[in-house]
């Protein structure tokens, strides 16, 4: 098993059965795991926040720092690796409420808001999800049968 870690706004994508995808500290940000389990590829995409209009420069630089930005990257990156749209399963895990126990700027939430957006204007469907709250997750993406695993607060992997 070869574990790539998909760093803060980051992504990685993979047809390697072997590889295991791997992001950590979810807690605003947002992970979304998508996977075509026909010619077995998948990605992750480690997102920070809702819209690139605040720094242009910024999501030049690094499009997956953005939902706006980092979403179509991840599943162009997947097409180029024979992935299909139609066929792709797509799991999400984040946007918390961490650093911001008032509330007062909701990230967690805009990320949350600005990725179904993106999906419902795609016609893009979310197939299982663990979002909101007020805990960090872990998530694995494992490229061999497309399980997509979130370590929850008991610091135990279940499947999403």
């Amino acid at each position: 098993m070869n574990q790539i870690v998909v760093g803060i706004s980051d992504l990685k994508v993979s047809g390697n059965i072997g590889d295991v995808l791997i992001t950590y500290a979810l807690g605003s940000c947002i992970g979304v795991a998508v996977y075509d389990p026909y010619v077995v590829v998948g990605g992750l995409l480690h997102f920070m926040l809702p819209d690139s209009s605040i720094d242009g420069n910024k999501a030049k630089k690094n499009p997956a720092m953005f939902a706006d930005t980092g979403i179509p990257l991840l599943f162009k990156s997947c097409y180029k690796l024979g992935a299909e749209k139609k066929r792709m399963i797509v799991k999400i895990a984040g946007g918390a409420s961490i650093m911001d126990d008032m509330d007062y700027f909701r990230i967690g939430q805009k990320n949350i808001t600005a990725l179904r957006k993106m999906f419902w204007r795609n016609n893009v469907l979310i197939d299982a999800e663990d979002i909101g709250k007020n805990l960090n997750r872990t998530v694995q993406l494992h490229i061999s049968t497309g399980k997509v695993l979130v370590k929850n607060s008991a610091n135990v992997f279940e499947e999403l």
